[in-house]
């Protein structure tokens, strides 16, 4: 089976600082693998060293048994990346754009403005191909990057946040797109929309201060917490405690008891008859996130790339 792997990588920064810290793990090279974490937590490092950007300080890493450093050159042939700091050329249109971007990899012409239409098409994009890229919307130009990324023969696509400034539509047709994607390609996704992981990956990570914190499916991550049901209350004075639980307070004030089913049944009743506002539902991974993380995953705005040391 064809598999991503990370042995022990590490990369360091100026002053000592460590984007990341023996990130060590093996997946399958297949469906979407979704990379989730808060600002910061390395997961532009990561992508970037996983795609040729960018050197480890330490470890290694080798995806369908290639080695990202040592033949960097065989695995350009299998990749294309959507980096987030990506721009479209201004004075272009996506058409041109798109266009000399395959002719570089090596198609005709021809092949290439195929490709390119095809693409367009299916982010429902076609129409600005002739529009200067500066004049696009935000949310457009993202999928004018995406859409080159798709052209291309690549198998492999890393894609590092690919729907933000994207709206709710846009960003359901990506969804939407990525999931027929998924079944001839492996995409790498880096995303801090927890709903998208949730909704497209086959396996998800969890990144936190440089450290994989946990990896799964949904179901194997909900089994790292110890309760499978969470019941959120929306009111600042609606505390109660529960037989069998745990209590997680949350940044606005309001509670969050993470509990078993039975407990969950009980302590709804006994909500309602108080007439306390809440919500109860299986564990989502946003509860997982900051079960887990025990921070939520806006709190903090910071990049997490520097000058490399």
């Amino acid at each position: 089976m064809k598999t991503l792997i990370c042995d022990h990588i590490s990369k360091r920064y100026e002053k000592g600082k460590y984007a990341l810290s023996d990130v060590n793990f093996s997946i399958p090279a297949k469906g979407i693998f979704a990379l989730i974490g808060r600002n910061g937590a390395g997961k532009t490092t990561l992508i970037r060293i996983l795609s040729t950007q960018l050197l480890p300080t330490s470890g290694s890493a080798t995806i369908d048994g290639i080695d990202v450093v040592e033949q960097e050159g065989r695995l350009r042939d299998i990749i294309a990346c959507v980096p987030q700091e990506a721009r479209a050329v201004g004075w272009v249109t996506p058409k041109q754009f798109i266009v000399s971007y395959l002719m570089w990899r090596g198609f005709s012409i021809k092949e290439s403005t195929h490709r390119m239409n095809e693409a367009m098409k299916r982010l429902g994009i076609q129409k600005y191909m002739d529009s200067p890229n500066r004049v696009l919307s935000g949310g457009t130009k993202r999928k004018v990057l995406v859409a080159m990324a798709m052209s291309s023969e690549a198998r492999i696509l890393f894609l590092d946040e690919p729907t933000t400034g994207l709206d709710p539509i846009s960003r359901d047709e990506l969804w939407k797109t990525l999931m027929k994607l998924k079944k001839d390609h492996f995409i790498f996704l880096t995303t801090h929309y927890l709903e998208e992981a949730e909704k497209l990956a086959d396996k998800i990570g969890i990144l936190e201060g440089g450290k994989i914190m946990a990896l799964g499916t949904m179901e194997e991550l909900r089994r790292k917490v110890k309760y499978p049901y969470s019941i959120k209350i929306l009111s600042k004075t609606g505390m109660i405690k529960p037989k069998y639980g745990d209590i997680i307070r949350g940044v606005d004030g309001q509670y969050q008891i993470v509990t078993t089913e039975s407990e969950a049944n009980r302590l709804s009743k006994e909500l309602i008859d108080r007439k306390v506002r809440f919500s109860m539902n299986p564990l989502a991974l946003e509860d997982i996130f900051y079960y887990i993380v025990k921070k939520p995953i806006e709190e903090e705005q910071y990049e997490d790339e520097e000058k490399p040391y």
